[in-house]
Protein backbone atom coordinates (compact mmCIF):
# COMPACT_ATOMS: atom_id res chain seq x y z
CA UNK A 1 0.00 0.00 0.00
CA UNK A 2 1.01 3.19 -0.52
CA UNK A 3 1.20 6.20 1.89
CA UNK A 4 -1.26 8.72 1.29
CA UNK A 5 -0.09 11.44 -0.72
CA UNK A 6 0.70 14.69 1.87
CA UNK A 7 -1.33 17.19 -0.05
CA UNK A 8 -4.42 16.28 -1.89
CA UNK A 9 -5.92 13.61 0.05
CA UNK A 10 -5.16 14.81 3.52
CA UNK A 11 -8.30 15.92 3.82
CA UNK A 12 -10.08 12.85 2.42
CA UNK A 13 -7.19 11.13 4.94
CA UNK A 14 -8.75 12.36 7.98
CA UNK A 15 -12.13 12.30 6.96
CA UNK A 16 -11.85 8.64 6.54
CA UNK A 17 -10.38 8.16 10.31
CA UNK A 18 -13.28 9.88 11.09
CA UNK A 19 -15.91 8.12 9.36
CA UNK A 20 -18.30 7.48 12.59
CA UNK A 21 -19.53 4.64 9.99
CA UNK A 22 -16.09 2.38 10.26
CA UNK A 23 -14.92 0.41 13.10
CA UNK A 24 -13.01 2.15 16.15
CA UNK A 25 -9.50 2.44 15.15
CA UNK A 26 -7.07 0.40 17.97
CA UNK A 27 -4.22 3.28 18.45
CA UNK A 28 -4.20 7.03 18.20
CA UNK A 29 -0.77 7.95 18.53
CA UNK A 30 -0.04 11.52 19.29
CA UNK A 31 3.33 12.69 18.23
CA UNK A 32 5.70 12.33 14.55
CA UNK A 33 8.99 12.16 15.99
CA UNK A 34 10.79 9.07 15.96
CA UNK A 35 9.25 7.31 19.18
CA UNK A 36 5.33 8.20 17.57
CA UNK A 37 5.95 6.92 14.00
CA UNK A 38 7.93 4.29 15.26
CA UNK A 39 4.98 3.15 17.48
CA UNK A 40 3.02 3.71 14.47
CA UNK A 41 5.04 1.30 12.27
CA UNK A 42 4.90 -1.43 14.65
CA UNK A 43 0.85 -1.28 15.62
CA UNK A 44 0.50 -1.37 12.25
CA UNK A 45 2.55 -3.77 11.16
CA UNK A 46 0.87 -6.16 14.11
CA UNK A 47 -2.40 -5.71 12.09
CA UNK A 48 -4.04 -2.94 14.33
CA UNK A 49 -5.70 -0.16 12.97
CA UNK A 50 -3.66 3.13 13.37
CA UNK A 51 -3.58 6.82 12.95
CA UNK A 52 -0.87 9.43 13.71
CA UNK A 53 -1.34 12.63 13.87
CA UNK A 54 1.52 15.38 14.05
CA UNK A 55 0.64 19.38 14.11
CA UNK A 56 3.39 20.51 12.61
CA UNK A 57 5.87 18.66 10.14
CA UNK A 58 6.82 14.93 10.60
CA UNK A 59 10.38 15.14 13.11
CA UNK A 60 10.08 18.91 13.09
CA UNK A 61 11.36 19.12 16.65
CA UNK A 62 13.49 17.19 18.90
CA UNK A 63 14.08 14.10 16.49
CA UNK A 64 15.50 16.68 13.54
CA UNK A 65 17.71 17.93 15.90
CA UNK A 66 19.58 15.35 17.26
CA UNK A 67 23.69 14.95 16.71
CA UNK A 68 22.56 11.85 13.95
CA UNK A 69 23.90 9.47 15.91
CA UNK A 70 23.03 5.74 15.91
CA UNK A 71 25.18 4.34 19.16
CA UNK A 72 25.79 3.26 22.41
CA UNK A 73 26.50 6.06 23.96
CA UNK A 74 30.56 5.16 25.48
CA UNK A 75 29.90 8.66 27.99
CA UNK A 76 26.63 6.75 29.78
CA UNK A 77 29.21 3.96 31.25
CA UNK A 78 30.74 6.83 33.29
CA UNK A 79 27.54 6.93 34.71
CA UNK A 80 26.66 3.28 34.94
CA UNK A 81 23.98 3.14 32.66
CA UNK A 82 25.07 -0.57 31.71
CA UNK A 83 21.63 -1.76 30.50
CA UNK A 84 20.63 1.51 28.48
CA UNK A 85 24.39 1.12 26.57
CA UNK A 86 23.35 -2.96 26.06
CA UNK A 87 20.14 -2.09 24.87
CA UNK A 88 21.37 0.40 22.51
CA UNK A 89 24.17 -1.11 21.31
CA UNK A 90 21.93 -4.15 20.16
CA UNK A 91 19.76 -1.31 18.62
CA UNK A 92 22.69 -0.42 16.85
CA UNK A 93 22.83 -3.53 15.13
CA UNK A 94 19.48 -4.57 14.32
CA UNK A 95 19.58 -1.11 12.30
CA UNK A 96 22.34 -1.79 10.92
CA UNK A 97 20.15 -4.62 9.02
CA UNK A 98 16.83 -3.00 8.76
CA UNK A 99 18.05 0.65 7.25
CA UNK A 100 21.13 -0.27 6.02
CA UNK A 101 19.99 3.33 3.70
CA UNK A 102 19.99 5.47 6.51
CA UNK A 103 22.57 3.69 9.03
CA UNK A 104 25.62 4.07 8.33
CA UNK A 105 28.99 3.00 10.57
CA UNK A 106 31.34 5.85 11.68
CA UNK A 107 34.66 5.76 12.75
CA UNK A 108 35.54 8.28 15.81
CA UNK A 109 39.01 9.16 17.18
CA UNK A 110 39.22 9.84 20.29
CA UNK A 111 42.18 11.43 21.78
CA UNK A 112 44.23 11.04 25.36
CA UNK A 113 44.25 14.35 26.80
CA UNK A 114 46.35 15.17 30.06
CA UNK A 115 44.79 15.82 33.26
CA UNK A 116 41.68 14.52 31.47
CA UNK A 117 40.26 10.85 32.16
CA UNK A 118 42.93 8.64 32.12
CA UNK A 119 44.13 6.35 29.18
CA UNK A 120 43.60 3.29 30.81
CA UNK A 121 40.12 4.28 31.78
CA UNK A 122 39.33 5.21 28.29
CA UNK A 123 41.01 1.78 27.19
CA UNK A 124 38.75 -0.03 29.89
CA UNK A 125 35.62 1.46 28.59
CA UNK A 126 36.11 1.08 25.16
CA UNK A 127 36.60 -2.60 26.06
CA UNK A 128 33.28 -2.88 27.62
CA UNK A 129 31.60 -0.78 24.77
CA UNK A 130 32.99 -3.46 22.07
CA UNK A 131 31.86 -6.18 24.05
CA UNK A 132 28.60 -5.15 25.85
CA UNK A 133 26.03 -5.35 22.99
CA UNK A 134 27.16 -8.91 22.07
CA UNK A 135 28.28 -10.05 18.32
CA UNK A 136 28.75 -6.62 16.11
CA UNK A 137 29.61 -6.39 12.49
CA UNK A 138 31.59 -3.00 13.24
CA UNK A 139 35.24 -3.39 13.73
CA UNK A 140 36.51 -2.96 17.20
CA UNK A 141 38.43 -0.53 18.98
CA UNK A 142 42.22 0.16 18.97
CA UNK A 143 45.01 2.71 20.34
CA UNK A 144 46.12 4.91 18.31
CA UNK A 145 50.11 6.47 17.91
CA UNK A 146 48.97 10.07 16.84
CA UNK A 147 51.83 11.02 15.36
CA UNK A 148 52.35 8.53 13.47
CA UNK A 149 48.79 7.86 11.70
CA UNK A 150 46.42 10.64 9.11
CA UNK A 151 43.56 10.35 11.91
CA UNK A 152 46.19 12.40 14.11
CA UNK A 153 46.78 15.11 11.45
CA UNK A 154 44.35 17.79 11.99
CA UNK A 155 44.69 16.95 16.18
CA UNK A 156 47.17 19.81 18.28
CA UNK A 157 50.76 18.26 19.08
CA UNK A 158 50.12 17.59 22.64
CA UNK A 159 47.48 14.71 21.67
CA UNK A 160 49.90 11.96 20.86
CA UNK A 161 47.77 8.97 21.66
CA UNK A 162 44.05 8.22 21.44
CA UNK A 163 42.03 5.59 20.17
CA UNK A 164 39.73 4.68 17.45
CA UNK A 165 36.54 2.98 17.34
CA UNK A 166 32.99 2.77 15.45
CA UNK A 167 29.57 3.73 16.13
CA UNK A 168 26.87 4.60 13.23
CA UNK A 169 25.51 7.95 11.88
CA UNK A 170 21.85 8.85 10.28
CA UNK A 171 19.98 11.56 9.41
CA UNK A 172 17.44 11.51 11.87
CA UNK A 173 14.82 13.44 10.00
CA UNK A 174 14.34 10.78 7.16
CA UNK A 175 14.96 7.66 9.90
CA UNK A 176 11.77 9.44 11.05
CA UNK A 177 10.49 9.40 7.62
CA UNK A 178 11.22 5.87 6.57
CA UNK A 179 8.81 4.94 9.79
CA UNK A 180 6.03 6.72 9.05
CA UNK A 181 6.58 5.32 5.14
CA UNK A 182 6.89 1.72 6.74
CA UNK A 183 3.59 2.94 9.02
CA UNK A 184 1.19 3.81 6.37
CA UNK A 185 2.72 1.07 4.02
CA UNK A 186 1.42 -1.38 6.91
CA UNK A 187 -2.55 0.66 6.43
CA UNK A 188 -1.55 3.17 9.30
CA UNK A 189 -3.00 6.66 8.56
CA UNK A 190 -0.50 9.55 8.91
CA UNK A 191 -2.06 13.16 9.36
CA UNK A 192 0.20 15.95 9.43
CA UNK A 193 -0.57 19.50 10.54
CA UNK A 194 -3.18 17.92 12.38
CA UNK A 195 -3.63 19.08 16.20
CA UNK A 196 -5.14 16.83 18.93
CA UNK A 197 -7.36 19.67 20.25
CA UNK A 198 -9.14 17.46 23.21
CA UNK A 199 -9.45 13.54 24.03
CA UNK A 200 -12.58 12.51 26.41
CA UNK A 201 -12.99 9.09 27.52
CA UNK A 202 -16.30 7.58 27.29
CA UNK A 203 -17.54 4.01 27.25
CA UNK A 204 -14.15 2.52 27.19
CA UNK A 205 -12.54 4.57 24.29
CA UNK A 206 -11.36 7.84 23.65
CA UNK A 207 -13.34 10.64 21.97
CA UNK A 208 -10.74 12.54 20.54
CA UNK A 209 -11.15 16.11 18.18
CA UNK A 210 -8.31 16.71 15.22
CA UNK A 211 -7.90 19.96 13.88
CA UNK A 212 -6.31 20.00 10.66
CA UNK A 213 -4.72 23.10 8.58
CA UNK A 214 -7.96 23.40 7.10
CA UNK A 215 -9.15 24.56 9.86
CA UNK A 216 -11.82 22.04 10.17
CA UNK A 217 -12.67 19.95 13.32
CA UNK A 218 -13.67 16.28 13.22
CA UNK A 219 -13.77 13.65 15.62
CA UNK A 220 -12.29 10.07 16.01
CA UNK A 221 -12.93 7.15 18.43
CA UNK A 222 -9.53 5.18 19.53
CA UNK A 223 -9.21 2.15 22.12
CA UNK A 224 -5.94 3.88 23.14
CA UNK A 225 -4.10 7.12 23.22
CA UNK A 226 -0.51 7.03 22.85
CA UNK A 227 1.22 10.22 24.29
CA UNK A 228 4.32 10.48 22.35
CA UNK A 229 4.52 14.53 21.93
CA UNK A 230 8.20 14.92 23.02
CA UNK A 231 9.23 17.88 24.99
CA UNK A 232 5.18 18.89 24.59
CA UNK A 233 4.16 15.52 26.21
CA UNK A 234 3.69 17.65 30.06
CA UNK A 235 1.13 20.34 27.82
CA UNK A 236 -0.95 17.43 25.90
CA UNK A 237 -0.85 15.85 29.42
CA UNK A 238 -2.93 18.52 30.79
CA UNK A 239 -5.65 18.56 28.76
CA UNK A 240 -5.88 14.93 29.22
CA UNK A 241 -8.24 13.76 32.49
CA UNK A 242 -5.79 11.24 33.14
CA UNK A 243 -4.07 10.70 36.67
CA UNK A 244 -0.84 12.58 37.10
CA UNK A 245 2.51 10.98 35.51
CA UNK A 246 4.61 9.06 38.14
CA UNK A 247 7.66 10.73 36.97
CA UNK A 248 8.66 13.88 36.01
CA UNK A 249 10.45 15.77 32.63
CA UNK A 250 13.33 17.27 32.64
CA UNK A 251 14.03 19.37 29.60
CA UNK A 252 17.20 19.91 28.02
CA UNK A 253 18.38 21.90 25.38
CA UNK A 254 20.74 20.94 23.00
CA UNK A 255 22.68 23.01 19.78
CA UNK A 256 24.89 21.96 17.39
CA UNK A 257 26.63 24.21 14.70
CA UNK A 258 27.70 23.03 10.83
CA UNK A 259 31.01 24.94 9.73
CA UNK A 260 33.28 24.04 6.60
CA UNK A 261 35.14 21.12 7.14
CA UNK A 262 38.60 21.31 8.07
CA UNK A 263 40.33 18.23 8.28
CA UNK A 264 41.03 15.45 5.48
CA UNK A 265 39.00 12.18 5.65
CA UNK A 266 35.49 10.79 6.77
CA UNK A 267 36.89 9.91 10.40
CA UNK A 268 34.78 12.05 13.41
CA UNK A 269 36.12 13.13 16.37
CA UNK A 270 35.20 13.12 20.16
CA UNK A 271 36.94 15.57 22.04
CA UNK A 272 36.44 16.00 26.08
CA UNK A 273 36.50 19.40 27.80
CA UNK A 274 37.68 19.92 31.06
CA UNK A 275 33.70 20.47 32.00
CA UNK A 276 33.93 16.57 31.43
CA UNK A 277 31.53 17.19 28.75
CA UNK A 278 32.02 15.43 25.28
CA UNK A 279 31.55 16.78 21.79
CA UNK A 280 31.34 15.07 18.59
CA UNK A 281 32.99 16.48 15.23
CA UNK A 282 31.35 14.26 12.16
CA UNK A 283 31.57 14.72 8.73
CA UNK A 284 28.47 16.35 7.62
CA UNK A 285 26.98 16.74 3.94
CA UNK A 286 30.09 15.80 2.08
CA UNK A 287 32.13 19.15 2.88
CA UNK A 288 30.97 20.16 6.18
CA UNK A 289 31.38 19.42 9.89
CA UNK A 290 29.31 19.34 12.46
CA UNK A 291 29.49 19.94 16.19
CA UNK A 292 27.82 19.00 19.25
CA UNK A 293 26.15 19.32 21.71
CA UNK A 294 25.80 21.22 24.34
CA UNK A 295 23.41 20.30 27.78
CA UNK A 296 21.34 23.70 28.77
CA UNK A 297 18.62 23.33 31.10
CA UNK A 298 15.64 24.79 29.13
CA UNK A 299 12.54 26.33 30.13
CA UNK A 300 10.38 27.89 27.65
CA UNK A 301 7.98 26.63 24.76
CA UNK A 302 9.77 24.03 22.72
CA UNK A 303 9.03 25.54 19.39
CA UNK A 304 10.80 28.94 20.60
CA UNK A 305 14.31 27.05 21.43
CA UNK A 306 17.62 28.77 19.47
CA UNK A 307 21.27 28.15 20.10
CA UNK A 308 22.48 30.79 22.11
CA UNK A 309 25.97 32.86 21.69
CA UNK A 310 27.54 31.25 24.37
CA UNK A 311 26.72 27.87 22.93
CA UNK A 312 28.27 28.64 19.32
CA UNK A 313 31.16 30.11 21.29
CA UNK A 314 31.65 26.93 23.61
CA UNK A 315 31.66 24.73 20.63
CA UNK A 316 34.14 26.58 18.91
CA UNK A 317 36.43 26.82 21.73
CA UNK A 318 35.89 22.85 22.68
CA UNK A 319 37.11 21.81 18.92
CA UNK A 320 39.86 24.77 18.79
CA UNK A 321 41.26 23.22 22.20
CA UNK A 322 42.38 19.96 20.46
CA UNK A 323 41.96 20.62 16.52
CA UNK A 324 44.50 22.71 14.35
CA UNK A 325 42.03 25.36 13.63
CA UNK A 326 40.61 28.46 14.75
CA UNK A 327 37.12 28.38 14.69
CA UNK A 328 34.71 31.44 15.50
CA UNK A 329 30.74 31.71 15.48
CA UNK A 330 31.19 34.08 11.84
CA UNK A 331 32.40 30.46 10.19
CA UNK A 332 29.00 29.00 11.10
CA UNK A 333 26.82 28.16 8.46
CA UNK A 334 24.01 26.60 10.16
CA UNK A 335 23.00 26.10 14.00
CA UNK A 336 20.13 24.32 15.37
CA UNK A 337 18.67 23.45 18.74
CA UNK A 338 16.14 21.00 20.00
CA UNK A 339 15.00 20.10 23.50
CA UNK A 340 15.38 16.98 24.48
CA UNK A 341 12.38 15.47 27.24
CA UNK A 342 14.14 13.51 29.65
CA UNK A 343 13.06 11.32 32.64
CA UNK A 344 13.95 13.75 35.83
CA UNK A 345 16.32 11.43 37.79
CA UNK A 346 17.37 14.31 39.81
CA UNK A 347 20.82 14.45 38.46
CA UNK A 348 22.37 17.84 38.74
CA UNK A 349 24.51 17.85 35.73
CA UNK A 350 22.27 18.08 32.40
CA UNK A 351 24.70 16.05 30.83
CA UNK A 352 24.27 13.02 33.41
CA UNK A 353 20.88 13.20 32.77
CA UNK A 354 19.44 9.83 32.09
CA UNK A 355 18.43 9.12 28.48
CA UNK A 356 16.79 6.04 29.07
CA UNK A 357 12.67 6.02 28.68
CA UNK A 358 10.18 5.47 30.18
CA UNK A 359 6.81 4.16 29.29
CA UNK A 360 3.68 4.79 31.96
CA UNK A 361 0.40 2.92 30.97
CA UNK A 362 -2.77 4.54 32.79
CA UNK A 363 -5.69 2.53 32.98
CA UNK A 364 -8.33 3.14 35.62
CA UNK A 365 -11.37 0.84 35.62
CA UNK A 366 -14.22 2.05 33.39
CA UNK A 367 -11.18 4.33 31.62
CA UNK A 368 -10.12 4.25 28.36
CA UNK A 369 -5.97 3.39 28.61
CA UNK A 370 -3.46 6.38 27.62
CA UNK A 371 0.20 5.33 27.77
CA UNK A 372 2.94 8.48 27.83
CA UNK A 373 6.23 7.70 26.56
CA UNK A 374 8.33 9.84 28.42
CA UNK A 375 12.48 10.12 27.25
CA UNK A 376 14.78 7.76 25.07
CA UNK A 377 17.33 8.46 22.54
CA UNK A 378 16.63 7.79 18.58
CA UNK A 379 19.14 4.69 18.90
CA UNK A 380 16.35 2.96 20.91
CA UNK A 381 13.45 3.96 19.32
CA UNK A 382 12.47 0.36 17.28
CA UNK A 383 12.73 -1.28 21.16
CA UNK A 384 10.68 1.38 22.53
CA UNK A 385 7.61 1.32 20.18
CA UNK A 386 8.22 -2.82 21.03
CA UNK A 387 7.71 -2.39 24.62
CA UNK A 388 5.01 0.17 24.36
CA UNK A 389 3.19 -2.52 21.76
CA UNK A 390 3.83 -4.90 24.34
CA UNK A 391 2.41 -2.90 27.27
CA UNK A 392 -1.25 -2.67 25.33
CA UNK A 393 -1.32 -5.66 24.49
CA UNK A 394 -3.95 -6.54 27.20
CA UNK A 395 -6.01 -3.71 26.16
CA UNK A 396 -5.57 -4.49 22.31
CA UNK A 397 -5.52 -8.46 22.40
CA UNK A 398 -5.84 -8.77 18.71
CA UNK A 399 -2.64 -7.33 18.16
CA UNK A 400 0.31 -9.81 16.53
CA UNK A 401 3.60 -10.53 17.36
CA UNK A 402 6.85 -8.57 17.57
CA UNK A 403 8.28 -8.24 14.14
CA UNK A 404 10.26 -4.68 13.87
CA UNK A 405 13.69 -6.59 14.34
CA UNK A 406 14.27 -8.43 11.07
CA UNK A 407 11.76 -6.50 8.54
CA UNK A 408 13.78 -3.57 6.57
CA UNK A 409 12.34 -0.23 6.45
CA UNK A 410 11.31 1.08 3.11
CA UNK A 411 14.33 1.79 1.21
CA UNK A 412 16.36 -0.96 2.96
CA UNK A 413 15.81 -4.07 1.12
CA UNK A 414 18.96 -4.08 -0.23
CA UNK A 415 19.53 -7.55 -0.80
CA UNK A 416 22.50 -9.24 -0.23
CA UNK A 417 24.52 -7.77 -2.43
CA UNK A 418 24.98 -4.65 0.30
CA UNK A 419 24.87 -1.03 -0.91
CA UNK A 420 27.62 -1.79 -3.39
CA UNK A 421 25.47 -3.45 -5.36
CA UNK A 422 22.17 -1.77 -4.64
CA UNK A 423 23.73 1.69 -5.45
CA UNK A 424 25.38 -0.34 -8.67
CA UNK A 425 21.74 -0.82 -9.90
CA UNK A 426 20.49 2.39 -9.57
CA UNK A 427 23.12 3.32 -11.70
CA UNK A 428 22.69 0.94 -14.27
CA UNK A 429 18.75 2.18 -14.38
CA UNK A 430 19.65 5.57 -14.44
CA UNK A 431 22.94 5.76 -16.38
CA UNK A 432 22.11 9.79 -17.22
CA UNK A 433 22.32 10.85 -13.41
CA UNK A 434 26.15 12.22 -12.16
CA UNK A 435 27.36 10.20 -9.71
CA UNK A 436 26.93 12.72 -7.05
CA UNK A 437 23.25 13.25 -7.58
CA UNK A 438 23.21 9.27 -7.60
CA UNK A 439 24.79 8.88 -4.70
CA UNK A 440 22.40 11.57 -2.65
CA UNK A 441 19.51 10.02 -4.51
CA UNK A 442 20.56 6.68 -3.13
CA UNK A 443 21.17 8.27 0.40
CA UNK A 444 18.06 9.97 0.96
CA UNK A 445 15.84 7.51 -0.38
CA UNK A 446 17.54 3.58 -0.58
CA UNK A 447 15.67 1.46 -3.18
CA UNK A 448 12.70 4.07 -3.57
CA UNK A 449 15.14 5.98 -5.18
CA UNK A 450 14.21 4.67 -9.09
CA UNK A 451 10.45 5.73 -7.81
CA UNK A 452 11.25 9.34 -7.69
CA UNK A 453 13.01 9.16 -10.75
CA UNK A 454 9.83 7.56 -12.14
CA UNK A 455 10.04 7.61 -15.90
CA UNK A 456 13.07 9.45 -16.58
CA UNK A 457 15.74 9.07 -19.10
CA UNK A 458 17.69 11.92 -19.05
CA UNK A 459 18.56 14.48 -16.87
CA UNK A 460 15.94 16.49 -18.31
CA UNK A 461 13.28 14.42 -17.78
CA UNK A 462 13.57 15.20 -14.04
CA UNK A 463 12.25 19.22 -14.35
CA UNK A 464 14.05 22.12 -13.23
CA UNK A 465 17.15 22.09 -11.35
CA UNK A 466 17.28 24.17 -8.22
CA UNK A 467 20.71 23.75 -7.82
CA UNK A 468 23.34 21.23 -6.35
CA UNK A 469 21.53 18.12 -7.43
CA UNK A 470 18.18 18.92 -6.51
CA UNK A 471 15.58 18.79 -9.20
CA UNK A 472 12.08 19.14 -9.76
CA UNK A 473 10.68 15.50 -10.32
CA UNK A 474 12.32 15.20 -6.36
CA UNK A 475 10.52 17.88 -4.77
CA UNK A 476 7.14 16.94 -6.78
CA UNK A 477 8.30 13.23 -4.58
CA UNK A 478 8.68 14.61 -1.12
CA UNK A 479 5.02 16.55 -1.95
CA UNK A 480 2.91 13.31 -3.48
CA UNK A 481 4.85 10.62 -1.20
CA UNK A 482 6.37 11.98 1.82
CA UNK A 483 3.83 14.62 3.59
CA UNK A 484 5.99 18.30 2.85
CA UNK A 485 4.24 20.74 2.16
CA UNK A 486 6.64 23.63 2.50
CA UNK A 487 9.79 24.94 1.64
CA UNK A 488 11.22 23.90 4.72
CA UNK A 489 9.81 20.53 5.08
CA UNK A 490 12.17 19.84 2.03
CA UNK A 491 15.03 21.98 2.46
CA UNK A 492 15.90 20.90 5.60
CA UNK A 493 13.84 17.66 6.62
CA UNK A 494 13.46 15.34 3.82
CA UNK A 495 16.96 17.06 2.31
CA UNK A 496 19.66 19.17 3.87
CA UNK A 497 19.77 21.35 0.44
CA UNK A 498 19.03 23.95 2.29
CA UNK A 499 22.76 24.05 3.52
CA UNK A 500 24.08 23.77 -0.48
CA UNK A 501 21.42 25.56 -1.92
CA UNK A 502 22.84 29.59 -2.46
CA UNK A 503 20.02 32.23 -1.48
CA UNK A 504 19.11 33.15 -5.02
CA UNK A 505 18.71 29.08 -5.70
CA UNK A 506 16.89 29.09 -2.85
CA UNK A 507 14.67 31.42 -3.70
CA UNK A 508 14.00 30.03 -7.10
CA UNK A 509 12.73 26.79 -5.55
CA UNK A 510 9.76 29.20 -3.29
CA UNK A 511 8.99 30.82 -6.35
CA UNK A 512 8.40 26.86 -8.01
CA UNK A 513 6.93 25.88 -4.92
CA UNK A 514 4.60 28.82 -4.41
CA UNK A 515 3.22 28.75 -7.83
CA UNK A 516 2.69 25.00 -8.09
CA UNK A 517 -0.08 25.94 -5.18
CA UNK A 518 2.20 25.05 -2.25
CA UNK A 519 2.78 27.54 0.43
Amino acid sequence: MNPQPATSSRAASLAAASNPDEAIVDLLVVGGGINGTGIARDAAGRGLRVVLCEKDDLAQGTSSRSSGLIHGGLRYLEYGEFGLVRESLRERELLLGIAPHLVRPQTFVLPHVAGMRPAWLLRLGLFVYDHLGGASRLDPSRALRLRDCAEGAPLQPACTRGFRYTDCRTDDARLVLHNALGAAARGATILTGTELLAAQPRAGAWDAVLRGRDGQSRRLRARVLVNAAGPWVGALAQHLPVAQRGRALRLVKGSHIVVPRFWDGEQAYLLQNPDRRVIFVTPYEDCYAMIGTTDVPYVGAPEAVAISAEESAYLCAAVNRHMRCTLSPADVRYAYAGVRALVDDAQADPAAVTRDYLLELSSPPDHAPLLTVLGGKITTFRRLAEQALEKLRSHVPAMGPAWTATAPLPGGDIGDGGLPEARARLAEAAPFLPGTHADGLFARHGTRALAVLGAARRLEDLGQHFGAGFYEAEARHFRAHEWAVTAEDMLWRRSKFGLRLAPAEQERFRDWLAASGVS
